[in-house]
């Protein structure tokens, strides 16, 4: 479904239900189908109403192609040179857009889970609306400090590489060398699978432009560790993968150690995806989490 959230219209599943709200917030350029349907039912089964949605400019929702697209390259060049990233629009942006999913639903408060960059868009949302944000639960994800290591080179230029064409196949291929890279390697890769998530993805939005943009509001993103980390005051959990080659394990620590009260745990042989073995154990940690939220609230 449709709901207009900070004045775009922002696509939202709901599995509906009385129980808290968890809402939550997917990484660069996928969308909200690529939450593993195992993952969103175990959240259900525990009592909860999930929330997913397309960040902007991904999937359904809002697109912003009248903004056009800056060159990527130039724009890591300036970043090197310290003279910052020029985006058309920024995390904070997709922030109030994910607040704005909860007003337009007239929640109050959710839990909140992101991964990734979806990680990075909900410290945002902890910082600037502390009491919509019952806790934050960040996953894969960095506080973006300077200095911290960036992305192993295969994957980094793997990113930047472009499709060999415009076919669902060759899309295809392209994506799934990506996805191979960043795959975990403490549980089976399934290549069928992968194919067919990927495949689906392309089939419900292919909407390569905005991915540059949100890796814009990504490299722009400079002020959230200084300004932002430290007035987290909702309870977090920081979850990140020891054999992640996008998001080095170095990222998730830093994050942990800059959000006041934070608990931070490496997850053996996880890397920088949602295999379907890894979720027993990510929700091992994150079940608890949120039961321990439920019980202390008034």
């Amino acid at each position: 479904m449709k709901v207009i959230a900070n004045n775009i219209p922002i696509e939202v599943e709901d599995t509906g239900g009385d129980g808290p709200v968890v809402l939550l917030v997917m990484g660069l350029g996928m969308q909200l189908i690529a939450w593993p349907e195992p993952f969103v039912r175990a959240l259900a089964d525990a009592g909860y109403r999930v929330l997913r949605h397309d960040n902007r400019d991904i999937g359904l929702s809002q697109h912003f192609d009248d903004a056009g697209t800056r060159n990527l390259l130039w724009e890591v060049l300036r970043q090197k040179f310290g003279l910052g990233v020029r985006a058309p629009y920024g995390l904070q942006d997709m922030a109030l857009d994910a607040l704005g999913v909860l007003d337009a639903l007239d929640i109050g408060e959710a839990h909140v889970i992101g991964v990734s960059m979806g990680g990075m868009i909900a410290q945002r949302m902890a910082a600037t609306a502390p009491r919509r944000v019952r806790t934050l639960t960040s996953v894969m994800s960095s506080s973006g400090a300077a200095g911290l290591p960036g992305a192993r080179g295969d994957v980094g230029a793997a990113l930047m590489r472009r499709p060999k064409g415009t076919s669902e196949a060759a899309l295809v291929e392209h994506t799934l060398g990506l996805v191979r890279l960043i795959a975990s390697p403490g549980w089976p890769f399934d290549e069928a699978a992968a194919r067919e998530r990927i495949a689906a993805a392309l089939r419900r939005s292919y909407h390569p432009a905005g991915v540059v943009r949100q890796m814009l509001a990504i490299g722009a993103d400079t002020g959230r560790r200084p300004e932002v980390l430290p007035r987290i005051a909702s309870p977090t959990l920081v979850l990140h993968g020891d054999a992640d080659p996008l998001v080095p394990l170095a990222c998730g620590q830093d994050t942990a150690r800059r959000i006041p009260g934070a608990r931070f745990t490496a997850i053996p042989g996880m890397a920088h995806d949602l295999p379907a073995g890894a979720l027993p154990v990510l929700l091992s940690h994150i079940l608890p989490f949120l039961a321990e939220a439920r019980r202390a609230s008034p």
